[in-house]
C-alpha cells in the first residue's frame, strides 16, 4: 500500500506552477500517485446531493477546477515515475470515443502511469450542460465503459448499444496495457458498488466511518464473486476527504488527525486490502506534503 494526494488544481490556490511543484515534490518523497477530479461548474443555487444530504451550496473552491486530463498531461511531462490518477471523472458526461481517446493519449504520453477513476455522475446541472439525460445513468455508465473498452481493443473497432454506437473504424492510440489503463469506480450507493464489481472495475470509496467502509468493501467483494471475478484482482483505492494534521485531533474520522493517529489506523485499512490511500486534503500543499513525507517514512512497508 502506498499514498497520494490531490493536486492543487482547484480553488484560489490553483496555478500551473503550484500543480507542477506539488507533483514533483510528491514524486521526490516517494508518494505513489497524484490525483485530480472533475467538476464542470459550480451552480450558485443550492445543489441536491441525490438523497445523501439536503440541498446545499457546493464549496466555493469548485468555482475554479482545472480539467483533470489536461492537468495530468502537464504533470506527466514534468515527472517520470509517480502514477497519475482521476478521482473521479463522470464518464457519461463525455462521448465514449472522445474520452477513451483522451485517456489513451495521456496513458501513452505518461508511459502507462494513468489510473482512471470513473463515476456515473450525480449533479443534475452537469448532465444538463453536457446535454445528456440523467435518467438511467447507471445503465448508461455500464454501456459507456463497454464502448471505451471496445475503443481500446483491436482495430477495427465496432460497437452497437442502446445509448452508443461506433461504426467500424480504426481508433488510436491504444493504451500501453492491453485492454486499457487501470480503472476504478467512484461508487457510494450499494447498487453502484455492486455494478462496479460486475463490470470488473476496482473500487474508489470515500471513507466516512469504519463500519461504512468495511461494509462497502464487503459488498464489493461479494458482488465480484457472484459475477465470477476474483475480488483480489480488483484494486481498492480509499479516498479520504480530510486532512492529516500536525497535532492529534479528537472526534476525527478514519485516516485523519495526526501522523500518529493515521499510523494507528493503517492496519485496519490494510486489512481491507487497500492498494492506495488518497488524501483530498484541505490544508496548504506544503503542509500536506510534509505530513505525507513523514507518514511515508514511518509507515510499515
Amino acid at each position: 500500500m502506498d499514498f497520494g494526494l490531490n493536486l492543487p488544481s482547484y480553488g484560489s490556490g490553483a496555478s500551473p506552477e503550484a500543480v507542477v511543484r506539488v507533483a514533483e515534490q510528491a514524486e521526490r518523497i516517494g508518494l505513489g500517485a497524484v490525483w485530480t477530479f472533475e467538476r464542470l461548474l459550480r451552480p450558485v443555487e443550492p445543489v441536491s446531493y441525490g438523497g445523501f444530504a439536503p440541498p446545499a451550496p457546493l464549496p466555493e473552491a469548485y468555482a475554479v477546477v482545472y480539467d483533470p486530463l489536461e492537468t495530468l498531461s502537464h504533470v506527466a511531462a514534468r515527472t517520470s515515475r509517480i502514477r497519475l490518477g482521476t478521482s473521479v471523472i463522470a464518464a457519461p458526461l463525455h462521448p465514449p470515443v472522445v474520452l477513451a481517446r483522451r485517456l489513451a493519449t495521456l496513458d501513452v504520453l505518461s508511459g502507462g502511469r494513468l489510473v482512471v477513476g470513473l463515476g456515473q455522475g450525480w449533479m443534475a446541472h452537469e448532465f444538463a450542460v453536457a446535454g445528456v439525460p440523467r435518467e438511467r445513468r447507471g445503465a448508461r455508465f455500464a454501456e459507456h465503459l463497454a464502448a471505451m473498452r471496445a475503443v481500446w481493443g483491436p482495430d477495427p473497432v465496432r460497437f452497437e448499444g442502446e445509448f452508443y454506437e461506433i461504426p467500424e473504424s480504426q481508433i488510436g492510440p491504444k493504451p500501453v496495457r492491453p485492454g486499457g489503463p487501470a480503472l476504478l469506480a467512484g461508487a457510494v450507493a450499494r447498487a453502484a458498488v455492486e455494478r462496479a464489481a460486475r463490470l470488473g472495475l476496482g473500487l474508489n470509496p470515500v471513507v466516512m466511518a469504519w463500519e461504512q467502509l468495511e461494509e462497502t468493501v464487503s459488498v464489493f467483494r461479494r458482488a465480484a464473486e457472484r459475477a465470477g471475478r476474483d475480488p483480489e484482482s480488483l484494486p481498492i483505492v480509499v479516498r479520504v476527504n480530510g486532512s492529516i494534521t500536525a497535532k492529534p485531533r479528537a472526534g476525527r474520522t478514519p485516516l485523519t488527525g495526526s501522523v500518529e493517529q493515521v499510523l494507528d489506523d493503517l492496519p485496519r485499512v490494510r486489512a481491507l486490502g487497500a492498494a492506495h490511500v488518497l488524501w483530498a486534503m484541505r490544508t496548504p500543499p506544503d503542509e500536506q506534503l510534509a505530513v505525507l513525507e513523514e507518514l511515508t517514512a514511518r509507515a510499515p512497508v
